[in-house]
C-alpha cells in the first residue's frame, strides 16, 4: 500500500479538487482519497505540492500498428486488399515494444484506443489498452471496444487507385450497409435455429460473427467521417441499424454543432495539431472542440496517433483553452469523457475509490506547456 500525498487533487469527479490531499494504492486500486494525511497510509509519498490526476485518455490512435520510423514492415494499420474487414483485431498487430508507448507514458497518457486506419468502409476492431507492458494479452482493457468504419476520402482515394468500389461516397455507405444487412441476417438465423431444431445453422462468416457484438450492441460502431455530410450519413447508418455510435474526427462539426447536440452524438475530435493535408480537412481548428462542448456535445480529444505524437495530448486540452474552452472542459475532454465515450469509465478517467490506480503527478497545471510529469502510474506502478 502506498500514499500519495502533499498534492492538489483533481478528481474529475464529484469531490471536485482538492487542494491539499491523499490518494492511496491497494492491489492496482484507488483505495482511499481525501484531505490531509491518513493515519495508516502504508508506505508515503509525498507529491511536495504537485498536481494529481488521472490518466490521460486517447480515445482514437493507432499506437503500436504504425511504427515510428519505419516503412512498410511497421505498417500494419490499413489492410487495402478488401474494402470490408470486421474480422481484423487491433491486438494481433499491435507492438507494445515500439517505443511511442514509452513515450506515451512519460507524457501521462496511460490508456487508449487503437485500432484500424480508415482506408476501408469497415476498419476493424479497436482494443482500450494501457499503455505499459510488453505482451499485449495483459495490457488490453477492453477488447474489441469498438467497430471502425470510414466515411468520405479515405477509402475513396485508396480504392480509385485499384479501379475498384468504392470510388464514390454512395459505394462506401452502401458496403457498410451490405455487410450489415448480412451480419443481421446471419444474426436472425442463428437465433432462429437456437429456437427451432428444424431450423438449420447459417453457413460459419467470419465477418458476421465479428460484426454480432455491434449488432447486438456490445460495442459501439466509430465512424470515421470530417465532413458534415459524412457526419450525417454515420447518423443515417446508425438509425438504420440501430447502432450505438461514436463520430470520430468530426472535423466540420461546429458548423451543424446544434443538429449533433440534439442527436446527442459523442465525438473524439482532432486532430487538429497539423495541417490540413487534404479538402476534407479544410475546416480544421480548435475553435470546432470548443463550439461542440458549449452545444452540449461530449466530446474527448484525440491526437490520432501518430498523426500529432501521443505526448501532445495535453497540448491539444490547452490551445482547446486558448480557443475559450474552460479548463475544466479540457481537462475532462483527456480524461473522464473519453472514458465515458469508450465504456471504460468504470475503471478509468477520474480518480475515484475502486477505479485502477492510474494516474499523472503533474509539476503544476498539466495544461502549461512549461509544466513536467513528475510521475505517471498505471494499475498502481511508477512507470516513470
Amino acid at each position: 500500500m502506498i500514499t500519495i500525498y502533499n498534492a492538489k487533487i483533481c478528481t474529475m469527479d464529484t469531490l471536485g479538487t482538492l487542494e491539499n490531499g491523499y490518494l492511496t494504492i491497494k492491489d492496482g486500486k484507488i483505495s482511499d482519497i481525501g484531505e490531509g494525511i491518513p493515519e495508516n497510509g502504508g508506505e508515503l509519498y509525498d507529491a511536495k505540492g504537485c498536481w494529481l490526476l488521472p490518466g490521460f485518455i486517447d480515445g482514437h490512435t493507432h499506437l503500436g500498428l504504425l511504427e515510428d520510423s519505419m516503412g512498410f514492415e511497421g505498417d500494419d494499420v490499413n489492410e487495402e486488399s478488401d474494402p470490408a474487414t470486421p474480422h481484423l483485431r487491433a491486438i494481433d498487430a499491435i507492438n507494445p515494444l515500439e517505443r511511442c508507448f514509452k513515450e506515451a507514458r512519460e507524457g501521462g497518457v496511460t490508456c487508449v484506443a487503437a485500432g484500424p486506419g480508415s482506408a476501408n468502409p469497415i476498419g476493424g476492431q479497436f482494443a482500450a489498452i494501457k499503455t505499459d507492458g510488453v505482451r499485449i494479452d495483459n495490457m488490453i482493457l477492453r477488447d474489441p471496444v469498438a467497430m471502425k468504419f470510414a466515411l468520405g476520402e479515405n477509402p475513396k482515394s485508396v480504392y480509385h487507385g485499384k479501379n475498384a468500389a468504392p470510388e464514390t461516397r454512395m459505394a462506401t455507405a452502401a458496403i457498410i450497409r451490405e455487410n450489415l444487412m448480412k451480419a443481421k441476417k446471419y444474426a436472425e438465423d442463428k437465433l432462429a435455429a437456437e429456437n427451432d431444431e428444424d431450423a438449420d445453422e447459417p453457413e460459419f462468416d467470419m465477418k458476421c460473427e465479428a460484426l454480432l457484438p455491434l449488432m447486438q450492441k456490445k460495442i459501439p460502431a466509430h465512424f470515421h467521417a470530417h465532413r458534415a455530410d459524412d457526419i450525417f450519413t454515420a447518423i443515417r447508418i446508425a438509425k438504420e441499424f440501430d447502432l450505438d455510435y461514436t463520430v470520430v474526427h468530426c472535423t466540420e462539426g461546429y458548423l451543424v454543432k446544434n443538429e449533433l447536440a440534439a442527436e446527442q452524438i459523442t465525438a473524439f475530435v482532432g486532430p487538429n495539431l497539423s495541417d490540413r493535408s487534404k479538402p476534407e480537412l479544410k475546416a480544421l481548428s480548435f475553435e470546432n472542440p470548443v463550439e461542440l462542448d458549449a452545444a452540449g456535445v461530449l466530446i474527448g480529444l484525440t491526437t490520432d496517433h501518430p498523426v500529432i505524437p501521443l505526448p501532445y495530448l495535453p497540448l491539444c486540452a490547452s490551445l482547446c483553452v486558448k480557443a475559450g474552452m474552460s479548463r475544466e472542459a479540457a481537462l475532462r475532454a483527456i480524461t473522464i469523457n473519453p472514458a465515458k465515450i469508450l465504456g471504460i469509465d468504470s475503471r478509468v478517467g477520474s480518480l475515484v475509490v475502486g477505479k485502477d490506480a492510474d494516474l499523472v503527478l503533474s509539476s503544476g497545471d498539466p495544461l502549461d506547456m512549461m509544466n513536467s510529469i513528475e510521475a505517471v502510474f498505471i494499475d498502481g506502478k511508477k512507470v516513470k
